[in-house]
């Protein structure tokens, strides 16, 4: 088995969908993760608040700066994550394909290095 980084990217500057319509969005990544869950293949799952919460922090001339906001700015910043463990690269493709019609955005599948 092998373990993924599924990352939810979610446009900067946007707003919140409407109720209704997050209501139908969550019901949807539920599912998935309920999905998720009962094959096995669910690690962890998580959102994460917008970038400007960040607190970025960089080494510098052996002491480390500490920054408010984001590392980067960008179009997108990644919205929440989901690690599972599948045998494969196509079924982490899957997966992903079902958590971007769950999430409505797009998704990111990234695999973990194999460790020692």
């Amino acid at each position: 088995m092998t373990k993924y980084l599924l990352s939810v990217y979610q446009p900067a500057g946007a707003g919140r969908p409407a109720p209704e319509v997050l209501d139908g969005i969550m019901k949807n990544v539920t599912a998935w993760r309920d999905e998720l869950r009962e094959a096995g293949a669910w690690v962890f799952s998580g959102g994460l608040h917008a970038p400007d919460t960040a607190t970025g922090l960089r080494p510098h001339d052996g002491d480390v700066l500490m920054t408010d906001g984001p590392f980067v700015e960008g179009k997108e910043y990644i919205g929440g994550l989901t690690i599972i463990d599948v045998p494969d690269l196509d079924a982490a493709l899957d997966w992903g394909r079902r958590g971007a019609l769950a999430t409505t955005l797009p998704v990111e599948v990234r695999p973990f290095v194999d460790e020692p």
